[in-house]
């Protein structure tokens, strides 16, 4: 039997029943913190008071900042495997002299 853990999320005034692995809770509940908050902040920016349409700012924010970390991290790599390459190109040159 699985030890799972039944835990209750608020997001936007409204509860959800979760049943969740242990190790999952702390991510589960800052990841809820963080939505209420930037739920707060998009509310007093914007005047925004539709649930819905905060709820999709915050969704559209969360989601562009996780492609942002993906493309930050493809060109960093790219970065690295040039560097990388420049330098085996430098090692030839001087193992071949």
């Amino acid at each position: 039997m699985s030890d799972k853990l039944k835990i209750k999320i608020s997001i936007a005034n409204r509860v959800y029943p979760l049943t969740i692995q242990p190790n999952q809770e702390e991510g589960l509940r800052k990841a809820a913190k963080k939505i209420e908050t930037m739920i707060k902040q998009f509310e007093q920016s914007y005047s925004v008071r539709d649930k819905q349409d905060v709820l999709a700012m915050c969704a559209l924010q969360f989601a562009s900042q996780v492609e942002q970390k993906t493309i930050d991290k493809d060109n960093a790599t790219e970065h690295v495997e040039e560097k990388l390459e420049a330098l085996n190109n430098i090692l030839l040159e001087h193992l071949n002299s």
